[in-house]
């Protein structure tokens, strides 16, 4: 009967713990993954050629999904959103979405590759476009195959377009905050039924 008590209080408090401990993952990973800047504190500019990376660099570092958003911040110029004959071509006459508001934030509503100009030729043309892959979605981790991308080549006939972004295969995808989250339950429900276990056999 004592047994049959503490494991109740047990698996209580282990609940509780747990029940706070999964919201604040859940709160911290939606402030993390959810909303991105693009560009950082410099935003959605002209590159000059003093950049860290390009925009396609900073793409390749995170993993995108439907529902994922990301913030374009700007000053007199806008972002297009555009096929990839156009990304390549730096064409602004024929985009699918126009945004020139100055703060855009884009919510992503399908898998696939998606394609952002800047509305300024020159702009695109100095480095100012990105593509963003977007996965399936979130809750699956499954192995990326290589896939399609632009084929244009840059000036020196290279393979990034000119603009740092490798065309025929894409690099490892990094861990993110859903990997983490989903560890982090893992190890958190193996911990509780070894506790468990233990006051089982103190009994």
């Amino acid at each position: 009967m004592k047994t049959t008590y503490m494991i109740a209080h047990l698996c209580s408090d282990l609940a509780a713990y747990a029940v706070m401990h999964l919201m604040l993952e859940t709160a911290w990973f939606d402030q993390f993954i959810h909303l991105l800047e693009v560009g950082g504190d410099s935003g959605w500019v002209k590159p000059d050629g003093s950049e860290f990376e390009t925009y396609n660099e900073w793409a390749e570092q995170h993993r995108f999904h439907i529902g994922d958003t990301i913030r374009f911040k700007y000053k007199n110029d806008s972002v297009l959103l555009v096929e990839r004959v156009d990304y390549e071509n730096c064409d602004v006459s024929n985009p699918i979405l126009k945004f020139d508001d100055g703060d855009t934030v884009f919510e992503f509503d399908h898998s696939g590759f998606v394609y952002f100009i800047s509305g300024e030729p020159d702009h695109c043309l100095a480095g100012q476009k990105m593509i963003i892959r977007v996965m399936v979605q979130a809750a699956a981790h499954q192995p990326t195959a290589a896939a399609p991308a632009p084929s244009a080549e840059g000036p020196t006939g290279g393979r990034d377009g000119g603009d740092g972004f490798i065309t025929d295969s894409w690099c490892p995808t990094p861990t993110n905050a859903s990997d983490i989250l989903s560890v982090t339950s893992y190890f958190l429900t193996l911990f509780m039924g070894v506790m468990i276990v233990l006051y089982l056999f103190m009994d």
